[in-house]
């Protein structure tokens, strides 16, 4: 394969000058900038088709327990067929923004009457093929969903295309696994403390013992699952987690936006890795994260898009560092002494929490994007300031070319397959939201 050097290129461990990369041939051959491109630690793609569709009031408190009505409602039509060009679609978009992986927390199994296809992992290798469709690298974290509450309730007839029983979890996480190559790791999503019984979880990761997958769970997202947890198990969410498992670096903590500093330390002690979704979390105001707090403890963190209002890595980062500037009424925030650039801090951080938290290791540090030097918010950059014009200049396209596994998918800011994707998508939106 050519190499394409790079006059600068930004890594996990820091800017390179004069850094050669391994390309797919007809790939520029010389660039100026190039960036490791960034990890998506949290995606639930078939939401992206219902991006837009929940910003009509439906209560006078207005609230994730609401849009969460819509939610399911769109949940019970997706078949295998459409989450493959909703997911092939996002990932596409994905691309073109700065993603190169993504960890997809998937917890559509079963058809909406509850009952398994054929195959029980169709809507899981439907996602598998929209990522290599598309080219980008996956973590497939299949979802464990057995209860409607903290309280142990059944689950309801909308939730019953999520749910299994502990075997059949089991074997379909050993028929994924088995899938597993060169761009597709798979993991454990529990979906969260009120859907996973005590034992069930112990069972789950005593089955997988110290094998070094990815973990992943939603936590402390809203307040309303504070107090339950408060209520009926006598702890705080994340404060009962740390107290009943043995969490540890493999473990992704999705959201855990509301904490109490004890619960600071104690993720930071374990060596957990926090997914923080500022668009998401703020659609659907649930928060802000305790961002000056975690990384003042030496908090490892990342980024995902989540319910996919916006798919942009720049603007989580922005709205990551803009919540916590509203709150405090500062600026730069989320900077070290050794780091005074907001915008550096801002992806370093979050491209070595979410390297880490995606379970691929080396592989996933080879991915790339090429930014456009002719932009005009580039215009004249240096080194100094290039990070910090990417994450804060405006909402422009700035990438110019993507690289996954060495294969280039983005060229002149265009995935190679965007307009048959597109199609596809939209067909398979307008079948969705037909009365």
């Amino acid at each position: 394969m050519p190499n394409q050097r790079a006059d600068h290129a930004f890594l996990s461990t820091g800017w390179a000058q004069g850094h050669d990369e391994a390309v797919s041939p007809g790939s520029d051959a010389h660039v100026r900038w190039r960036l490791a491109g960034m990890p998506n630690l949290h995606s639930h793609a078939f939401q992206r088709a219902m991006a837009g569709l929940a910003e009509r009031q439906s209560h006078p408190e207005d609230s994730f327990w609401t849009w969460r009505e819509l939610m399911y409602r769109f949940a019970g039509r997706i078949t295998p067929d459409s989450m493959h060009a909703v997911a092939t679609q996002l990932y596409v978009e994905m691309l073109e923004a700065g993603y190169t992986s993504v960890c997809e927390f998937q917890y559509l199994h079963h058809r909406p009457d509850g009952r398994p296809y054929d195959d029980p992992a169709h809507m899981s290798l439907a996602l598998v093929a929209a990522a290599r469709d598309a080219g980008i690298r996956l973590t497939l974290l299949p979802v464990l969903y057995m209860s409607g509450g903290f309280d142990g309730r059944a689950l309801s007839e909308r939730q019953r295309r999520f749910g299994h029983s502990l075997d059949a979890y089991l074997s379909l996480l050993q028929a994924l696994r088995a899938q597993q190559d060169d761009t597709l790791a798979v993991g454990i999503a529990l979906h969260s403390l009120r859907a996973v019984p005590l034992a069930a979880m112990r069972e789950v990761l005593a089955a997988v013992g110290g094998e070094p997958l990815p973990i992943h769970i939603h936590i402390a997202e809203q307040i309303g699952e504070v107090q339950d947890c408060l209520a009926l198990r006598g702890a705080r969410p994340v404060e009962w987690l740390l107290a009943n498992a043995d969490v540890d670096a493999r473990w992704t903590l999705v959201h855990a936006t509301h904490l109490e500093a004890a619960e600071v330390q104690g993720i930071v002690r374990s060596g957990a890795t926090v997914a923080i979704c500022p668009t998401t979390e703020a659609n659907l105001g649930d928060g802000l994260f305790p961002l000056r707090d975690y990384l003042a403890a030496g908090g490892q963190w990342g980024i995902g898009s989540d319910s996919h209002v916006s798919v942009s890595p720049v603007e989580e980062l922005r709205w990551l560092e803009y919540g916590q500037r509203l709150l405090t009424r500062h600026r730069n925030i989320a900077v070290s002494a050794s780091q005074p650039s907001t915008g550096e801090f801002l992806y370093a951080q979050a491209l070595r929490g979410g390297l880490r938290a995606c379970g691929q290791g080396e592989r996933a540090a080879g991915d790339f994007i090429v930014l456009d030097d002719r932009a005009p918010a580039l215009a004249a950059a240096a080194r100094g300031d290039l990070l910090d014009r990417f994450v804060f200049a405006g909402n422009r396209g700035l990438v110019k070319e993507a690289h996954v596994a060495g294969r280039r998918v983005v060229a002149d800011g265009r995935h190679h397959d965007r307009e048959p994707v597109a199609r596809r998508y939209a067909q398979a939106l307008r079948q969705l939201l037909e009365d």
